[in-house]
């Protein structure tokens, strides 16, 4: 907060300046008493509404995928996805059932406990569900400052002409990354919107190996990871989704689809820099 500022009346020191006493003149007014301090106003007045105090969730400690190497910097090339307001009280009751059956897990990115988010629906809902997630097209490599300009302009000439169209995340299924420091919990595109996503990715494997970068996975398996654990814990994870699976369709009358989304762009991100790689109009 701004520090208050005092104002400060400006006079002399010198008392042989000081104007003498009018005769008739009005007496001076009776000093008046100096109003009491008020007492701070409660802090939940303070705050904006829908405030969520971070302070209070625990986090998760991340491992880099590869380490920090001067004029290297993190590469992505991703579809970003934001859950519709429809679908977020179902998956907030679902996140609520993962958190029981697999303790320690964690909201993707934002890396709070999903054990204390789960105490308060509103964050629940805010900070796991309220937030862009993302299909990749891509792996998450490092690349050379001298090699972003050329990257960016060519995926962006080779995306030129992308449509819209649906993705239906219609599995749980559950991940590790290459080095086994985390599994994820995930939801998969495994009909709608599979085709298109598995011909952005031959786009983006053909821009990384232009410029000398690992190319995605043999079979790739397009999905958003909502929390993550720690190490391997792929045998929980796995038990975790059948029960997911059975709690979801015990809730919900449709069993088609867990989450359907259009997909309207990609994003390349170089460091902490996002670059628009295509965008569909509205």
């Amino acid at each position: 907060m701004d520090a208050l500022m005092a104002n400060y009346a400006s006079g002399s020191d010198d008392d042989d300046d000081e104007p003498a006493p009018v005769t008739g003149a009005a007496p001076d007014p009776e000093p008046q008493e100096a109003s009491a301090v008020l007492p701070p106003p409660p802090l939940d007045l303070l705050q904006p509404p829908n405030f969520i105090d971070y302070s209070t969730l625990a986090q998760g400690n991340r491992v880099r995928s590869f380490p920090h190497v001067e004029g290297i910097y993190a590469l992505h090339v991703y579809i970003p996805v934001v859950i519709p307001f429809d679908a977020r009280k179902q998956l907030t009751l679902v996140m609520r059932r993962a958190a029981s059956l697999v303790p320690d897990l964690y909201a993707v990115d934002a890396d709070y406990a999903l054990s204390e988010l789960c105490k308060d629906e509103q964050k629940l809902e805010k900070v796991l569900l309220g937030r862009d997630f993302h299909v990749s097209l891509g792996r998450t490599v490092g690349i050379q400052v001298d090699q972003i300009d050329s990257l960016v302009a060519m995926l962006r000439q080779k995306f030129q002409s992308q449509q819209r169209y649906w993705m239906d995340f219609n599995k749980w299924e559950h991940f590790v990354n290459d080095d086994s420091t985390r599994s994820f919990l995930s939801l998969e595109v495994t009909r709608t919107g599979l085709p298109e996503i598995s011909k952005q990715i031959h786009i983006v494997d053909e821009v990384y190996r232009l410029h000398g970068l690992p190319e995605f996975y043999k079979n790739p398996r397009p999905h958003i990871s909502l929390v993550w654990a720690l190490g391997d814990v792929s045998s929980k994870l796995k038990n975790a989704t059948k029960e997911i699976e059975k709690f979801q369709n015990s809730i919900s009358s449709s069993k088609n689809c867990n989450l359907r989304c259009n997909f309207s762009r990609v994003v390349c991100k170089v460091g902490k820099k996002d670059y628009d790689i295509c965008k569909i109009a509205d």
